[in-house]
């Protein structure tokens, strides 16, 4: 017999709690990122910003988002099914988008990290979303286990390119002076 879907979602009212808190904190934090960027010596394109700082906002209220979805009272799990590939094709459609920016030349030349971390691991996370909201009707447990993985990597990578992106700035803006008028090609850690 199928569990209700509030039975089966009961279980992770917490973690969702928790997620979607860290998440909507970390908003907040990439906006401060953001104005700490936009005062350094540096002067960062729309391109630039495009391709490595609005991703990380997206993922963090992707975050927030399964973190809603899934602590609201859903009728039938059909419903929640439909909605969560909904998000998980747009999530990978959006990951495209950006490969896409981050092609484009600009100011930053991305390295093999920044490829990992802004492009490769976001679109696994929505892929592995889009699957675990198809697996949803068959394999409940899984699956919420799967999205829940889903949504905390999505935190976990947020978290580090804003960290990135705030020692990039900050590391920049030391040897900003001496060279200020050539561009910047590569990052220093």
């Amino acid at each position: 017999m199928e569990q209700p879907i509030h039975t089966l979602l009961a279980g992770w009212e917490s973690f969702y709690i928790i997620a979607g808190s860290v998440a909507g904190a970390l908003i907040g934090l990439q906006f401060v990122v953001i104005a700490l960027v936009a005062d350094s010596r540096r002067r960062t394109t729309r391109p630039e910003i495009a391709a490595f700082g609005t991703p990380t906002v997206l993922h963090f209220c992707a975050a927030l988002l399964l973190s809603a979805l899934l602590s609201a009272p859903w009728a039938s799990p059909s419903a929640l099914r439909f909605t969560l590939v909904a998000c998980g094709i747009a999530g990978v459609l959006y990951a495209l988008i950006v490969i896409r920016r981050a092609k484009r030349p600009h100011q930053y030349r991305p390295e093999l990290e920044d490829w990992v971390w802004y492009a490769a691991l976001p679109l696994f996370a929505y892929l592995t979303l889009v699957v675990a909201a198809a697996l949803f009707s068959r394999y409940p447990e899984p699956a919420l286990s799967l999205i829940a993985a889903v949504a905390l990597g999505l935190v976990f990578i947020g978290i580090r390119n804003a960290w990135d992106t705030i020692t990039y700035v900050a590391t920049d803006s030391e040897h900003g002076s001496e060279d200020s008028r050539r561009p910047r090609r590569q990052k220093h850690h």
